[in-house]
């Protein structure tokens, strides 16, 4: 247990501030919204003088906070693993030393989280605290933890756990940098007015993804330009097969044409599921043979020749009319079924412009594959396999002047979808700018006190929206622009909009909507998954019950697929000695396995080095053995790092002894897992936690009739892809409002049914929805306003520290000003970085060209409205010291290789993250972590 240091001499403030009585400067009063005031600005500056009686900086206490908290966040969520971590909780979970006071409690920040916005969670509030958190959870939760799951340093790659650690650490460090004030109101945070320009410009990419060039993607400018016919004998016959021309682009490179008929990308998305096992691939778009058809003004200045269709090649027709409009096409602007034959024209004078109807061969198909390729070029590992790398350079063609012309047609084609996208997009925030003053009073609305849960109640007392106030009506305007542009978006603008739309529309056709609205409306859910429960969960005459035996059929098969590997490995290692020490450490206890690891990393060897040369696992190895694992492992260094093939030979059994360790390793994971699954108290838990959150939205959804909204919903989706397949088809108006109009409508008309089903839920809902809103106001709350219990008075405990000799006075200011400037020059290249990035970017892209501006209402609310302050948002959002993102758990059968791969990785790493600047050391700072952590327990402890 840790034990309270004497903070006498803090003059009697943290007591005070205990009470709430520490006077405080009001900043409030002039500001428009009431929110609690977090200056980012004003007279002070790095440099500023600590305000009379203070004893730092408003900057200097806001980084001597956030450095503190950071540390004990660090210890919370790293605490969490011990077995014992619930007992110093405090309630509700029960301890061996009583009950735990919240002033005493060893994990205040997550207490405070868990008390406050964890327990109080409508549905959990419910939840009895000896018989669900004591006997059922704290039960659970510690069984999981004494089975010591191994970790990312034991198989060399980061788990699961390990990564949402990770985000569980930066997520609480952010709500309790910007909801825990400190007492003088003087907090100052660093400010880069640049920041913003960087953020605004980051956005600037978003069609870009759709354009036909320019959009390069790990090393690779990929478009699938155009489509031919190639004939192919099969027995006596000639059988024509459409084949996709794909332009590739590669840095430093001359570009080529390849083609790849419909079947070579199903080849490659089955090669790459063989190259990359367990990897989780975007399926291949289905075949769709059907012809589209696009309409566009051409100049007259090119000849009659030129607007021949190529269609005995390409089954690519064009018509000309000179009696159409501007209109080009909307989205895809697709025709279905159109002819293939070109009508031809007359000679016309130069200069004349007429409309062409361009018929465009297996278009959908197209750009699908497209939007499938370049799907797969965003995972590096993809876009660094062998069978991506053949598919995209193997076999090039040349490319003829009827194909070349096809390719520039499509290529047009692409260009004006992009500019119709851009058009649509931006009528559509003209329109949503016109309600800018109401959603300004909107956002009021609902940032000030109990805003969420006005507005709940607003729509639980009227019955149709034109009943509400004029800002909620304004806003239900504003929400049908982002619906409809939402829309248009999926199933139009994307280049796998033609796949998307005709999935959902197949999945749409088939559903039995009467059928479902039948079984709703009469069929009791409840009573249901209760006999459903019943029946996997019961366990007749102490046995097990069917779910322990799904659960154990499925683990037992994974430790048998591991025992396979075992045995094939115990093979090639070849000595029983070697096999039984590395099993054994598996299974020792914990205690044993740290003491290894540490010795370990003093040494500066891997772990299996370790293992083998430790006494304190059995059995000991001879003297010729040890000989024997020494020189495979110098053996292993050497073929890794010089990739020498005699030294590889040699390698080979530190190779297989490493797979081995790994192998045993996930081996007891499982049977961990298993035998967690086995325990009764598994069970029992998960028939809580579904009768905690099941049946209350049963009861809910059984009196608000909801069965009638399956009859509009299925409405909705019948006028939705009316709608659609008509803008599909239509080429009427040079202006695409008419398009945006149609769209809003379609919103229009389904609003009051959706308005309906949310209001019978609301007022059917026996308090749920204002427990579910006043849940989140308490969030808010805590972030605009900080904890009842008080602020953290950092002057009085740097203060109370100097005094008590616990710390030297300017050793300690100078940590905290290098803190400083480590954030502000952490800053700094972050942005430089992002800068670089964009500029790449833009230089890559076609004229550096940049897409519109995020749609209407994206800036509607910022991140300060709910009590986070964007500077401690940008700091944590551009702190990527924690994990890749890329995939880590690869399984590769070649272990030097992967041992290249890993060592290359991070070499990769420390190569983009050049130039960083480092975390100076502290150390003064370390000796008032026990003050703080008392202050801490008090502000937290309400």
């Amino acid at each position: 247990m840790d034990q309270t240091p004497n903070i006498g001499a803090l003059d009697g403030k943290v007591d005070a501030l205990r009470h709430g009585k520490l006077p405080q400067k009001d900043h409030t009063k002039d500001m428009s919204l009431p929110t609690r005031p977090k200056p980012n600005g004003g007279a002070l500056s790095t440099d500023s003088l600590p305000q009379p009686g203070n004893a730092l900086t408003g900057k200097q206490e806001h980084y001597l906070k956030r450095e503190l908290l950071s540390q004990q966040v660090d210890f919370e969520i790293t605490e969490l693993a011990s077995t014992t971590a619930l007992q110093r909780f405090g309630a509700p979970f029960r301890s061996d030393y009583g009950e735990v006071a919240p002033v005493d409690s060893d994990l205040p920040i997550l207490r405070f989280i868990f008390v406050h916005h964890v327990r109080n969670f409508p549905f959990l509030d419910q939840a009895r605290e000896k018989e669900f958190w004591q006997d059922k959870l704290q039960v659970f939760l510690e069984l999981f933890a004494q089975k010591h799951i191994s970790s990312s340093e034991d198989r060399l790659e980061e788990s699961k756990r390990r990564k949402l650690a990770i985000k569980a650490k930066k997520l609480v460090e952010l709500m309790m940098v910007s909801g825990i004030p400190t007492a003088s109101g003087y907090e100052e945070r660093i400010r880069f007015s640049e920041l913003e320009v960087v953020d605004r410009g980051a956005q600037d990419q978003g069609l870009l993804v759709n354009a036909p060039e320019g959009h390069s993607i790990n090393g690779w400018d990929v478009n699938v330009a155009g489509v031919r016919t190639t004939s192919v004998k099969r027995n006596f016959r000639y059988h024509q097969h459409a084949e996709f021309i794909i332009r590739v682009k590669q840095a430093g490179k001359p570009d080529h044409y390849v083609g790849r008929r419909y079947g070579e990308f199903a080849k490659l998305h089955k090669r790459l599921r063989t190259e990359l096992p367990g990897k989780v691939l975007a399926p291949l778009p289905r075949k769709n043979k059907n012809t589209t058809s696009h309409t566009f003004f051409a100049g007259g200045d090119d000849d009659d020749g030129s607007s021949v269709s190529s269609g005995s090649t390409q089954n690519t027709g064009i018509t000309h009319d000179d009696s159409g409009s501007l209109r080009n096409l909307v989205g895809m602007g697709h025709r279905r079924g159109a002819s293939l034959q070109p009508d031809r024209a007359s000679p016309r004078a130069s200069g004349e412009y007429r409309k062409e109807h361009v018929v465009l061969y297996r278009e959908d198909q197209r750009v699908s594959l497209r939007a499938f390729l370049r799907t797969f070029l965003q995972n590096s590992q993809i876009a660094a396999s062998k069978a991506m790398y053949e598919f995209l350079t193997g076999s090039p063609i040349k490319v003829n002047e009827e194909e070349m012309e096809d390719i520039d047609r499509r290529k047009l084609m692409d260009e004006k979808r992009i500019e119709e996208q851009k058009r649509f997009y931006e009528i559509a925030r003209q329109r949503a700018k016109e309600l800018d003053v109401y959603m300004e009073r909107f956002r009021r609305d609902i940032v000030e006190r109990n805003g969420l849960t006005q507005l709940f109640q607003e729509i639980k007392d009227k019955e149709r929206i034109a009943d509400l106030s004029t800002e909620y009506q304004k806003f239900a305007e504003w929400l049908r622009i982002e619906v409809a542009a939402t829309i248009y978006h999926l199933f139009l603008a994307e280049d796998n909009s033609p796949e998307l739309f005709a999935q959902a529309k197949r999945i749409h056709s088939m559903l039995p909507y009467t059928a479902l609205k039948q079984v709703i409306r009469f069929a009791n859910p409840a009573v249901v998954m209760n006999g459903v429960l019943d029946l996997f969960l019961a366990q007749p005459f102490g046995t097990r019950s069917l779910a322990q035996r799904v659960f154990g059929m499925a683990l037992n098969d994974g430790i048998k697929a591991f025992q396979k590997s075992i045995d094939a490995l115990v093979v090639k290692v070849d000595d029983d000695v070697f096999c039984e020490k590395l099993k054994s450490f598996t299974n020792a206890d914990e205690d044993t396995k740290n003491d290894v690891r540490s010795e370990a990393v003093v040494d500066g060897v891997e772990l299996v080095v370790a293992i083998l040369k430790s006494d304190e696992i059995k059995p000991e190895l001879s003297p010729e053995q040890i000989g024997k694992a020494f020189n495979a492992y110098v053996a292993w260094n050497n073929a890794v790092e010089n990739v020498d093939d005699e030294m590889k030979t040699g390698a080979q059994l530190f190779s297989y002894l490493k797979q081995l360790l790994k192998m045993y390793t996930r081996q007891r994971d499982k049977a961990m897992m298993l035998s967690v699954i086995e325990e009764s108290v598994t069970l029992y838990l998960f028939r809580d936690l579904f009768k905690i959150f099941y049946e209350p939205l049963v009861r809910v959804y059984k009196s608000a009739n909801v069965y009638n909204s399956v009859t509009d919903f299925a409405g909705f989706m019948d006028d939705m892809f009316h709608v659609l397949d008509h803008a599909q088809r239509q080429d009427v108006s040079a202006d695409p409002n008419q398009t945006v109009q149609s769209f809003i409508d379609l919103c229009a008309r389904h609003q009051d049914d959706f308005y309906k089903f949310v209001h019978e839920v609301h007022i059917h809902d026996n308090g749920l929805f204002t427990q579910i809103m006043g849940w989140l106001e308490g969030i808010l709350e805590f972030l605009r306003n900080g904890p009842r219990g008080g602020k953290l008075d950092m002057n009085a405990l740097f203060q109370g520290a100097v005094e008590m000799g616990q710390i030297d006075k300017a050793a300690a200011i100078a940590e905290i000003d290098h803190l400083i400037k480590w954030q502000e020059a952490r800053k700094k290249w972050h942005q430089d970085k992002t800068r670089q990035k964009m500029a790449a970017e833009n230089s890559s892209s076609s004229g550096g060209a940049a897409a519109p501006t995020p749609p209407p209402g994206s800036t509607t609310f910022r991140s300060s409205d709910f009590g986070i302050n964007e500077a401690d948002l940008a700091d944590l959002d551009g702190d990527d010291s924690g994990s890749d993102s890329r995939e880590d758990s690869e399984e590769d059968t070649n272990p030097i290789a992967a041992e290249q791969k890993r060592r290359a990785k991070k070499q990769d790493h420390l190569r983009r993250n050049a130039g960083e600047p480092v975390k100076p050391e502290v150390k003064q700072l370390k000796m008032l972590k026990e003050g703080f952590l008392s202050m801490l327990r008090m502000v937290l402890a309400d």
